[in-house]
């Protein structure tokens, strides 16, 4: 791939990238879920499953052969990472389902009234510093904003101090820390951090020419 391809955002994903999304998600996020989702190739399987295209916003190449980044959300009808219980045991079995679900729940968080919940982002690697990131996370804060929302939503880790300071960048704001207690031992990580950014402050301080776009050094 070109180190500059043309590429655009776009609402969902073709369906002959599912694969690749799938693979670009659990890879972003292995260091999180890889123990429990398993690294054998389950992982993948499981997100290939079910990753809803409504609940995502894409970056491809124009002609719509390559996936450069995906960013999914929560709404009160989805997500792009939902799944049902049957989901969950076409990949690992009924046992397997016992046992991971009430910690994959332990994950889950509630959607908040007048707020989009922004379900990971993720760049492919040959596509960092091309603002990839950048535009997914504008995009985010437009679907926000075109559903009416307030504000956006996301948890990020300890162990991603880089895309917190990105988020911080945009204006997100911490608003309190969760920590994971022994649970820190299954998904490698201690706390996470609940950060909010007020959609109508960001469009004010873009209108007023305020820059808040990351460099081109930020790996997203």
């Amino acid at each position: 791939m070109s180190r500059t391809p043309d590429w655009t955002i776009r609402r969902g994903f073709p369906d002959h990238l599912r694969a690749p999304a799938a693979r670009l998600y659990f890879e972003a996020f292995s260091g999180k879920l890889g123990r429990l989702l398993g690294r054998d190739g389950r992982g993948v399987r499981f997100f290939e499953r079910v990753l809803d295209p409504q609940f995502a916003l894409t970056a491809v190449t124009a002609d719509e052969k390559e996936l450069l980044g995906i960013a999914g959300f929560k709404t009160e009808g989805g997500a792009m990472t939902g799944g049902s219980l049957s989901d969950v045991a076409a990949v690992y079995g009924w046992f397997g389902t016992l046992w991971r679900t009430p910690i994959l729940m332990l994950l889950e968080r509630d959607r908040t009234d007048g707020q989009l919940l922004m379900d990971g982002i993720a760049v492919v690697p040959e596509a960092r510093g091309m603002g990839v990131g950048s535009a997914l996370l504008e995009a985010i804060i437009a679907e926000a904003a075109e559903r009416e929302l307030a504000g956006v939503r996301l948890d990020v880790i300890d162990t991603n101090p880089r895309a917190r300071a990105l988020y911080e960048r945009f204006g997100f704001v911490a608003q309190s820390t969760e920590q994971l207690g022994p649970f820190r031992h299954v998904f490698g990580f201690v706390s996470a951090t609940r950060m909010v950014l007020d959609v109508p402050a960001w469009q004010q301080a873009r209108k007023a020419g305020v820059q808040t776009i990351p460099s081109k050094n930020e790996p997203l």
